[in-house]
């Protein structure tokens, strides 16, 4: 058997105990599905979707699939399906709900299926199929197929937080902490007052959406928040600037615009 006819990894997240207990019951039922875990709310699913994304889609704690319930406490299922949208390869989605209001927006996020409460079996095995079909056809996060971070042509997108993963555990970085951000090959490390995170996203990529966040590239390899800077250092035609203790190259480019930006940045703040 292939990797992509493997029985599904599923996730079933539903804060009420009676709807999980259902939607499990139907999960084990169907038999192309293999493993099959609970979580009782979205806390727990971000901690063993954590677990998922550091064991690796080899790992015995891989996801294919997400069955969600959308209306639960804190971080509401769509809130969670925007923050795992921004993965490396995160699972696929099948929405699972008693509102009816919220389908455009979940697939606007990219969802498989939308089943309304109360689920119908008939109904329930038509989505399990959609599923199946896309993970053959190589659009979930398994072992060789192409991982699914966004539809072609689109990149991942970051609301006021970044989800990232450390030991196992999934954490959300307010981008409003964040002091300057730097390239690491398909990678970038942002920065912090507190320490520094790795997340699988383009330097690019930050640097367009962000843009309207105060963030400017001063080097090819550099995005800072304009607001983090306290120095800017001109010394012999090189040009620095200190953020905290650390103090970074400002490419001849980039230097101009930065001084710009600083001088619009600073006559705004004294206005």
């Amino acid at each position: 058997m292939s990797a992509t006819d493997a029985p599904l990894r599923v996730l079933a997240v539903d804060d009420e105990e009676p709807a999980l207990e259902e939607l499990l019951y139907l999960l084990k039922r169907d038999p192309r599905v293999g493993t099959v875990v609970p979580a009782a709310g979205p806390t727990e699913a971000l901690r063993r979707l954590g677990r998922a994304m550091a064991d690796g889609p080899h790992g015995e704690e891989a996801v294919d699939v997400v069955f969600l319930d959308i209306n639960m406490p804190g971080l509401d299922g769509l809130e969670l399906a925007r923050l795992l949208g921004a993965f490396a390869a995160p699972p696929l989605i099948v929405f699972v709900t008693a509102h009816d209001d919220f389908a455009v927006r979940a697939f606007d996020l990219k969802a498989v299926d939308y089943l309304l409460k109360p689920l119908r079996e008939e109904r329930f095995a038509e989505a399990v199929r959609r599923v199946a079909e896309l993970v053959r056809a190589g659009q979930g996060p398994r072992p060789g197929a192409a991982p699914a971070t966004t539809a072609p042509g689109q990149t991942p997108a970051f609301g006021d937080q970044v989800p990232v993963e450390l030991g196992g555990v999934t954490r959300f970085v307010p981008i409003a902490d964040i002091t300057y951000v730097e390239a690491q090959g398909d990678y970038a490390r942002l920065h912090t007052p507190h320490g520094s995170h790795l997340v699988r996203v383009a330097l690019s990529t930050l640097e367009e959406q962000w843009r309207t966040r105060g963030f400017v590239r001063i080097h090819r390899s550099r995005l800072v928040a304009l607001g983090r800077i306290e120095e800017l250092r001109l010394d012999g035609g090189n040009v620095t600037v200190r953020i905290g203790d650390r103090v970074l190259a400002v490419s001849r480019r980039n230097a101009r615009e930065l001084r710009d930006l600083l001088a619009k940045h600073a006559a705004g703040r004294a206005g």
